[in-house]
């Protein structure tokens, strides 16, 4: 499995924090995304390996960007992103497709394991 991966986050911090632990540890940030929507036209551009993506977002929201990129490729591989607090919409979007979670802030440790498990998967 490619090791190319697309960070989907509305907060560019969100964004540069998870390229940061990812590209230091040998996964390539191949793009980003602000929104569902920018995610959806993203993922068909670049075929990532993985996508990381924020559950609530503007415009288009992590769960329905999920639900949308799996009906295009059943075989897509999404590690959701979420902040305390909002595990029904963690169990809503682990329905819509997503293969894992991980929590706000970000631990490295759990970011690269959560990765390393949706590629293998």
């Amino acid at each position: 499995m490619k090791k190319t991966i697309l960070v989907v986050d509305d907060a560019a911090f969100m964004r540069a924090t998870l390229k940061d632990i990812l590209g230091r540890n040998g996964y390539e940030v191949v793009g980003e995304a602000r929104n569902g929507a920018e995610a959806l036209t993203r993922y068909a551009e670049l075929k990532p390996g993985l996508v990381t993506m924020d559950i609530v977002m503007p415009e288009v929201s992590g769960i329905e960007a999920v639900r949308r990129i799996v009906e295009l490729d059943p075989q897509a591989r999404i590690i959701m992103c979420s902040a305390m607090g909002q595990q029904s919409l963690v169990v809503e979007a682990i329905q819509a497709g997503a293969r894992d979670f991980v929590i706000k802030p970000f631990q490295a440790a759990r970011v690269l394991d959560a990765v390393a498990r949706g590629l293998e998967a």
